[in-house]
């Protein structure tokens, strides 16, 4: 035990010192200062931190994460998921650590709850953002995303690697709890291409647990979509916490009321992190879910995780003329007829909303560097 305390004391050493200072702040009276990073809007006391514990008060002024990684790997596009963005593309994804919500079932909490439990370890390791942009290219990767933690919490780190990346030709993209708020949605806006939103639940007291609020995500999903940030949405379907049909209705129907083509992706859950107790996602769970989706009017609905059991609701379909136009077998792409048409059905020519143009990488080998993590 004593050994964890000295780990936890280093880390929060070396993360203090791998700060500047931020820009989505005010100033508040007595030396306190209020973040706009996220939804909690934290009014923070000198020498404290914000509810996520890695954005704090120091002489009035607020210092946020810069200049590391916790986690950095490449992989499909469909895999953060995004169905409607450049089907097949390689994306570079990279987190720092820290979270403003506390999941219980948190699949990535090695990263997001490295300051809250001693048994999360995931070293920082610095990097530059031109450094990361260089790996993403020389891993022929056209997209970078911010992910593995709550990217709107280190959204000045995130922004500063997304204009290199933009100026190199990158498409860039969050995946995110969506508990933001309007400042820090105006100041990405120009910088992020794709937003994915989990949107975990639709009954506040579930959001209350996992240390968020209902209307904050609503309002972000929302905000997304006016701002034309394409937008996809994701529910991990966890049994006995989510998935009553009237939950999902609800759900499905603010959805529908934002827009009927914001995709839809519902996620089978399995035991993972502090949630052992929940049985996993069942192939009926999901097939149910997709029903209660369709029925209310969604457009696009991705059944996820289990790769082959779910009948055709991994596949991209015009809703036109029911046209199969990209074909998936979990995050594979089988065949994809609307990334050369740019986004229109071949055969009915409907157009199909995305984010279908690949980008032109410019290449560079200056300040290469050998993968890291």
């Amino acid at each position: 035990m004593y050994n964890r305390a000295v780990a936890k004391r280093t880390l929060d050493q070396i993360l203090a010192e791998h700060t500047r200072e931020g820009e989505l702040y005010e100033k508040l009276p007595d030396g306190r200062i209020r973040c706009f990073a996220c939804g909690h809007r934290c009014p923070i006391p000198e020498g404290r931190a914000g509810v996520c514990k890695i954005r704090f008060n120091q002489g009035g002024i607020l210092h946020v994460p810069w200049g590391y990684v916790g986690g950095l790997q490449d992989d499909p596009v469909e895999k953060k998921p995004f169905f409607h963005a450049m089907p097949g593309v390689r994306a570079l994804s990279f987190g720092m650590l820290g979270c403003d919500f506390h999941c219980s079932y948190c699949q990535n909490w090695i990263t997001s709850q490295a300051l809250r439990d001693p048994e999360a370890v995931s070293p920082p390791v610095e990097i530059s953002p031109k450094e990361l942009v260089n790996l993403a290219i020389e891993r022929q990767c056209q997209l970078v995303t911010s992910t593995y933690n709550e990217p709107l919490i280190t959204s000045e780190w995130g922004i500063e690697i997304f204009k290199e990346a933009k100026h190199r030709g990158l498409v860039t993209s969050y995946v995110s709890n969506g508990n933001g708020t309007s400042e820090v949605l105006d100041y990405i806006q120009p910088w992020v291409d794709l937003y994915k939103v989990d949107l975990k639940s639709f009954e506040d007291s579930h959001y209350r647990e996992l240390g968020g609020a209902l209307k904050n995500v609503c309002e972000t999903i929302r905000g997304l979509y006016e701002r034309k940030i394409w937008l996809e949405v994701l529910t991990l379907l966890i049994p006995g916490f989510n998935n009553s049909d009237e939950e999902l209705t609800r759900l499905a129907e603010f959805l529908v009321s934002v827009s009927p083509d914001i995709p839809w992706h519902v996620t089978a859950f399995h035991k993972d992190y502090k949630m052992m107790h929940s049985e996993n996602t069942q192939p009926e769970h999901l097939l149910r879910a997709a029903e209660i989706g369709k029925k209310a009017g969604i457009r696009y609905l991705y059944l996820g995780n289990l790769p082959g059991q779910v009948g055709g609701w991994e596949n991209t379909i015009c809703p036109e003329c029911g046209e199969i136009l990209v074909r998936r077998f979990g995050f594979k792409v089988l065949s994809d007829f609307l990334t050369k048409s740019e986004g229109y059905c071949p055969k009915c020519r409907y157009k199909i909303p995305g984010f279908w143009k690949k980008p032109t990488v410019h290449r560079s080998s200056e300040g290469y560097v050998q993968p890291l993590l």
